[in-house]
């Protein structure tokens, strides 16, 4: 399977409402989505984490450059001073200690100003 995570850096801590929101549309849309496995989230303050499973890399790119996940990322600039992504095959899911290190250590990096 492959695993997809994801943290983002809020600018503000309440921004995490509007992190929120994002987050219910995408998750709507994610119920639809072929290949689609599982997905869960966690983060407090200014530091928010998402993994999600897929069957396949093909099924993930699918997914993000459409829909409510497509618009979530166009406006994440606003929001976010800093996301991070990396995926990767596994038969297991990491722990949320694991993630953070992933993340840090070969996650693609995008920052706003």
């Amino acid at each position: 399977m492959i695993i997809s995570i994801t943290s983002i850096k809020l600018r503000k801590w309440w921004y995490f409402f509007r992190l929120t929101i994002h987050g219910a549309k995408i998750q709507h849309q994610l119920r639809k989505e072929k290949g689609f496995i599982r997905m869960k989230n966690t983060g407090w303050g200014y530091d928010h984490y998402t993994l999600s499973v897929w069957e396949t890399e093909e099924d993930i790119r699918r997914f993000y450059k459409q829909g409510a996940h497509l618009n979530a990322m166009k406006q994440s600039k606003e929001i976010a001073t800093e996301v991070r992504t990396f995926h990767y095959t596994s038969e297991t899911l990491p722990s949320w200690k694991e993630v953070r290190d992933i993340l840090e250590e070969k996650g693609k990096v995008m920052k706003y100003q």
